[in-house]
């Protein structure tokens, strides 16, 4: 069959994003316009706002994603385009282009979940690398702002197959991140800055007890079987951090920070390790530890528990450093290949729509004419 051009359109949050792949593993071109700007002074991601930016940048991103990739809305065979789960409003900006193009060119519309994209991230890369052997069963931690999943994939002939085994009962690890460093006065987006400080602090300095879930989430209605579970949950280390910077008197320091950092543009490490002192430092390192060490156990709990194959980390929180060292080196110890997205594509992106859209292209499951956004769909 002729290689098959797919434009994805990728609009779920705070990133405006468009890309041709061809035939589902070949970035051809990826756009990704960023509101971080946008959303900065307001220390987190305001809905109605990135709506706005998402309706400023749509036509230009995709323009452009078409002009790198040396093709036209014409010579693409096919749309894809986020439907969920995200921000309805911002999912709706997307939909609503990619259905305009669609019907005017007549062309096949695909809506995917974008949290399968994130899966197919890492499928894409390794088809580049002409890795197409992945051993099954396959397990996959989506980790990012907004999401903290674990799935069962398998590959039946194009079609691709999910069972969630696991997801966070309330924040997720990204927004856990994002959130102690609005409250230690640290900016947005808080995980790459975290990550970076982190290195500078002891780890070990403050103890974080790990997270105990005795009992069945009450949302996992169609869960209540003896199969295992492997949830996570976040919003007890976010409290534990808030009653540290209590104990310890930390609010003045922290307004300090705040006030200073504010007035540089764009802060380095150089300017954040100057408004930081040795117990914010090591604070940052021991809550980074805590969440990297509850990830990691836990999806290899649940790569033991499944005798899984082969293990995929992806989403933006997969971009972080510590993150895939302790990946690398648990997972090799227990035999286990594990495999990440590169750093561009550990965070949202086309591509990844793109990619995760060409099964269904190849079976002819196109989107019908009403699909519409659903901000809490499920894989």
């Amino acid at each position: 069959m002729a290689d098959a051009y797919i434009l994805g359109i990728e609009s779920s949050c705070d990133e405006t994003a468009a890309a041709v792949v061809r035939s589902g593993e070949q970035v051809v071109s990826n756009i990704v316009f960023s509101q971080i700007a946008a959303h900065r002074p307001y220390g987190g991601v305001v809905p109605e706002l990135a709506s706005r930016e998402h309706l400023k940048a749509i036509v230009p991103v995709v323009r452009k994603a078409l002009a790198d990739a040396g093709q036209t809305y014409q010579s693409i065979d096919a749309l894809a385009v986020t439907q969920g789960p995200g921000l309805a409003g911002a999912l709706l900006v997307g939909i609503s282009y990619a259905k305009a193009v669609a019907f005017v060119l007549d062309k096949p519309l695909i809506a995917v979940n974008h949290l399968e994209g994130h899966i197919h991230a890492v499928l894409l890369e390794e088809r580049q690398k002409n890795n197409r052997e992945m051993k099954f069963p396959l397990l996959a931690l989506v980790v990012s702002g907004g999401h903290t999943h674990l799935y069962l994939a398998e590959q039946r002939g194009n079609a691709w197959s999910y069972k969630n085994i696991g997801h966070t009962r309330d924040d997720a690890a990204g927004e856990a991140f994002d959130k102690v460093a609005k409250l230690l006065g640290l900016g947005y987006p808080g995980g790459p800055i975290i990550d970076k400080l982190s290195a500078h602090g002891d780890p070990t300095a403050v103890r974080f007890p790990p997270s105990q879930l005795k009992h069945r989430d009450r949302k996992d209605k169609g869960n209540s079987g003896p199969e295992p579970r492997f949830d996570f949950s976040y919003s007890g280390i976010k409290t534990a951090v808030l009653r540290y910077v209590e104990v310890h008197n930390m609010q003045a320091s922290i307004e300090a920070r705040r006030k200073a950092l504010v007035e540089i543009e764009k802060p380095g490490l150089e300017a954040y390790l100057l408004h930081c002192d040795k117990k914010t430092l090591n604070l940052v390192a021991s809550f980074q530890r805590a969440i990297v060490e509850d990830l990691v156990t836990k999806t290899l709990a649940a790569a033991r528990a499944c005798d899984v194959a082969t293990l995929f980390v992806t989403g933006g929180v997969a971009a972080n450093h510590e993150l895939r060292q302790r990946f690398e080196q648990d997972a090799a110890r227990e035999g286990l290949p594990v495999y990440f997205p590169s750093r561009p594509l550990s965070t949202d992106n086309a591509a990844m729509i793109a990619a995760a859209a060409y099964p269904r292209f190849m079976a002819g499951d196109f989107a019908a004419e009403d699909f519409s956004a659903d901000a809490a769909l499920k894989l």
